[in-house]
Protein backbone atom coordinates (compact mmCIF):
# COMPACT_ATOMS: atom_id res chain seq x y z
CA UNK A 1 0.00 0.00 0.00
CA UNK A 2 1.35 3.60 -0.71
CA UNK A 3 1.90 5.57 2.22
CA UNK A 4 -0.05 8.50 2.74
CA UNK A 5 0.91 11.82 4.66
CA UNK A 6 -1.06 14.34 3.00
CA UNK A 7 -3.11 15.12 0.32
CA UNK A 8 -3.17 18.26 -1.89
CA UNK A 9 -5.93 19.68 -4.53
CA UNK A 10 -9.06 20.38 -5.51
CA UNK A 11 -12.48 19.50 -4.22
CA UNK A 12 -15.71 17.80 -5.35
CA UNK A 13 -18.68 18.92 -3.37
CA UNK A 14 -21.31 16.33 -3.13
CA UNK A 15 -23.95 17.62 -1.10
CA UNK A 16 -25.38 14.79 -0.60
CA UNK A 17 -26.08 12.22 2.82
CA UNK A 18 -26.72 8.98 3.12
CA UNK A 19 -24.41 7.82 -0.01
CA UNK A 20 -24.77 3.75 0.27
CA UNK A 21 -22.32 2.17 -1.48
CA UNK A 22 -24.84 0.60 -3.84
CA UNK A 23 -24.74 4.05 -5.48
CA UNK A 24 -20.70 4.29 -5.13
CA UNK A 25 -20.34 1.25 -7.13
CA UNK A 26 -23.25 -0.25 -8.20
CA UNK A 27 -23.71 -4.54 -8.31
CA UNK A 28 -23.23 -5.24 -11.83
CA UNK A 29 -19.48 -3.80 -11.26
CA UNK A 30 -18.20 -5.74 -8.78
CA UNK A 31 -17.26 -9.03 -11.07
CA UNK A 32 -13.97 -8.01 -11.00
CA UNK A 33 -11.24 -8.93 -8.59
CA UNK A 34 -8.58 -6.51 -8.85
CA UNK A 35 -8.35 -3.32 -6.96
CA UNK A 36 -8.63 -1.16 -10.22
CA UNK A 37 -11.19 -0.73 -13.39
CA UNK A 38 -13.39 0.44 -11.04
CA UNK A 39 -13.20 4.23 -11.73
CA UNK A 40 -14.99 4.80 -14.66
CA UNK A 41 -18.47 3.15 -12.86
CA UNK A 42 -17.97 5.38 -10.02
CA UNK A 43 -21.69 6.82 -8.94
CA UNK A 44 -22.47 5.04 -12.37
CA UNK A 45 -26.23 5.50 -11.77
CA UNK A 46 -25.94 9.35 -10.94
CA UNK A 47 -23.50 10.06 -13.77
CA UNK A 48 -26.82 9.50 -16.25
CA UNK A 49 -28.05 12.81 -14.88
CA UNK A 50 -25.72 15.30 -17.19
CA UNK A 51 -25.66 18.07 -14.06
CA UNK A 52 -24.48 15.80 -11.34
CA UNK A 53 -21.36 17.28 -9.89
CA UNK A 54 -18.55 14.30 -11.38
CA UNK A 55 -20.17 14.93 -14.93
CA UNK A 56 -19.08 19.11 -14.20
CA UNK A 57 -15.94 19.76 -16.37
CA UNK A 58 -14.80 22.33 -13.56
CA UNK A 59 -14.55 19.18 -10.97
CA UNK A 60 -12.16 17.41 -13.46
CA UNK A 61 -9.00 16.32 -11.61
CA UNK A 62 -10.46 16.69 -8.02
CA UNK A 63 -8.48 14.46 -5.57
CA UNK A 64 -10.67 15.36 -2.11
CA UNK A 65 -14.11 14.48 -2.06
CA UNK A 66 -16.22 16.47 0.10
CA UNK A 67 -19.60 15.20 1.30
CA UNK A 68 -22.63 14.53 3.72
CA UNK A 69 -23.35 12.43 6.59
CA UNK A 70 -23.09 8.74 6.47
CA UNK A 71 -20.95 7.90 3.93
CA UNK A 72 -20.85 4.51 2.94
CA UNK A 73 -23.30 3.43 4.77
CA UNK A 74 -24.95 0.26 3.30
CA UNK A 75 -23.46 -3.10 1.70
CA UNK A 76 -19.98 -3.74 3.25
CA UNK A 77 -17.84 -3.92 -0.26
CA UNK A 78 -14.12 -2.92 -0.53
CA UNK A 79 -15.15 -2.48 -4.35
CA UNK A 80 -16.59 1.77 -2.99
CA UNK A 81 -13.32 2.09 -1.57
CA UNK A 82 -11.64 0.89 -4.74
CA UNK A 83 -13.65 2.92 -7.13
CA UNK A 84 -12.80 6.32 -5.71
CA UNK A 85 -9.05 5.60 -5.44
CA UNK A 86 -9.65 4.35 -9.06
CA UNK A 87 -11.29 7.67 -9.77
CA UNK A 88 -8.44 9.56 -8.71
CA UNK A 89 -9.36 10.36 -5.45
CA UNK A 90 -7.00 10.68 -2.02
CA UNK A 91 -9.30 11.69 0.45
CA UNK A 92 -12.87 11.73 1.70
CA UNK A 93 -14.23 14.27 4.21
CA UNK A 94 -17.55 14.25 5.76
CA UNK A 95 -19.44 14.86 9.05
CA UNK A 96 -19.19 10.78 9.60
CA UNK A 97 -18.73 7.35 7.44
CA UNK A 98 -20.28 4.03 8.09
CA UNK A 99 -17.43 2.33 9.96
CA UNK A 100 -17.33 -0.69 7.73
CA UNK A 101 -16.99 1.70 4.66
CA UNK A 102 -14.39 3.53 6.68
CA UNK A 103 -12.13 0.75 7.60
CA UNK A 104 -11.77 -0.49 4.02
CA UNK A 105 -10.72 3.12 3.20
CA UNK A 106 -7.75 2.51 5.23
CA UNK A 107 -7.19 -0.88 4.10
CA UNK A 108 -6.75 0.83 0.72
CA UNK A 109 -4.90 3.89 1.59
CA UNK A 110 -7.70 6.44 1.19
CA UNK A 111 -7.97 9.18 3.77
CA UNK A 112 -11.18 9.39 5.25
CA UNK A 113 -11.83 12.09 7.53
CA UNK A 114 -14.35 13.25 10.17
CA UNK A 115 -14.86 17.08 10.32
CA UNK A 116 -17.62 18.77 12.40
CA UNK A 117 -21.24 19.26 9.85
CA UNK A 118 -20.43 23.03 10.25
CA UNK A 119 -16.54 22.84 9.18
CA UNK A 120 -18.02 20.40 6.07
CA UNK A 121 -20.57 22.69 4.94
CA UNK A 122 -18.00 25.31 3.90
CA UNK A 123 -15.97 23.50 2.13
CA UNK A 124 -18.53 21.80 0.17
CA UNK A 125 -19.96 25.73 -0.12
CA UNK A 126 -16.49 27.05 -1.44
CA UNK A 127 -15.50 23.97 -3.49
CA UNK A 128 -19.28 24.68 -5.56
CA UNK A 129 -18.21 28.53 -5.68
CA UNK A 130 -14.69 28.02 -6.33
CA UNK A 131 -14.17 24.99 -7.93
CA UNK A 132 -10.12 25.90 -8.20
CA UNK A 133 -10.07 26.23 -4.46
CA UNK A 134 -7.58 24.03 -3.18
CA UNK A 135 -7.30 22.36 0.58
CA UNK A 136 -4.15 20.00 2.09
CA UNK A 137 -6.03 17.09 4.11
CA UNK A 138 -2.74 16.57 5.88
CA UNK A 139 -1.81 13.23 8.11
CA UNK A 140 0.94 14.56 9.53
CA UNK A 141 -0.65 17.46 11.34
CA UNK A 142 -4.06 16.11 11.35
CA UNK A 143 -5.55 19.33 9.68
CA UNK A 144 -7.48 19.83 6.50
CA UNK A 145 -6.55 23.27 5.58
CA UNK A 146 -6.59 25.94 3.04
CA UNK A 147 -6.50 29.79 2.37
CA UNK A 148 -7.52 31.14 5.70
CA UNK A 149 -8.46 28.21 7.52
CA UNK A 150 -7.53 25.38 9.25
CA UNK A 151 -9.44 22.39 10.55
CA UNK A 152 -7.77 19.85 13.19
CA UNK A 153 -9.64 16.22 12.98
CA UNK A 154 -8.54 13.03 15.08
CA UNK A 155 -7.95 10.29 13.61
CA UNK A 156 -6.85 6.27 15.58
CA UNK A 157 -3.42 6.43 15.98
CA UNK A 158 -2.98 2.68 14.65
CA UNK A 159 -4.82 3.69 12.01
CA UNK A 160 -2.47 7.10 11.26
CA UNK A 161 0.70 4.77 12.09
CA UNK A 162 -0.39 2.56 9.07
CA UNK A 163 -1.04 4.83 6.75
CA UNK A 164 1.87 6.87 7.29
CA UNK A 165 3.86 3.82 7.47
CA UNK A 166 1.60 2.65 4.42
CA UNK A 167 1.11 -0.48 5.79
CA UNK A 168 -2.06 -3.18 5.24
CA UNK A 169 -2.14 -6.03 6.92
CA UNK A 170 0.36 -8.07 4.91
CA UNK A 171 2.67 -4.87 5.06
CA UNK A 172 2.23 -5.31 9.43
CA UNK A 173 3.59 -8.57 9.06
CA UNK A 174 5.97 -8.21 7.28
CA UNK A 175 7.62 -5.49 9.79
CA UNK A 176 8.26 -9.19 11.43
CA UNK A 177 10.23 -10.49 9.04
CA UNK A 178 13.40 -11.56 11.55
CA UNK A 179 10.66 -13.28 13.94
CA UNK A 180 9.12 -15.02 12.05
CA UNK A 181 12.49 -16.35 10.48
CA UNK A 182 13.61 -17.09 13.94
CA UNK A 183 10.79 -18.93 15.20
CA UNK A 184 10.81 -21.02 11.81
CA UNK A 185 14.39 -21.78 12.26
CA UNK A 186 13.99 -23.13 15.76
CA UNK A 187 11.25 -25.61 14.45
CA UNK A 188 10.94 -29.14 15.44
CA UNK A 189 11.78 -30.80 11.93
CA UNK A 190 9.09 -33.04 11.57
CA UNK A 191 6.69 -30.18 11.72
CA UNK A 192 4.94 -28.88 9.03
CA UNK A 193 7.16 -25.85 7.26
CA UNK A 194 6.17 -22.90 5.96
CA UNK A 195 6.71 -22.58 2.27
Amino acid sequence: MEAVKRVTGRMLPLDRADVDTDQIIPKQFLKRIERTGFGPFLFYDWRQAEDFVLNRPEHDGASVMVTGANFGCGSSREHAPWAIRDAGFRAIVAPTFADIFKANCYKTGLLAVTLPESQVRHLIDLASEDPAAEVTVDLVTQEVRGDWFAYRFEIDAFVRECLLGGLDEIGLVERHQSSISAFEGRRAAFLPAVK
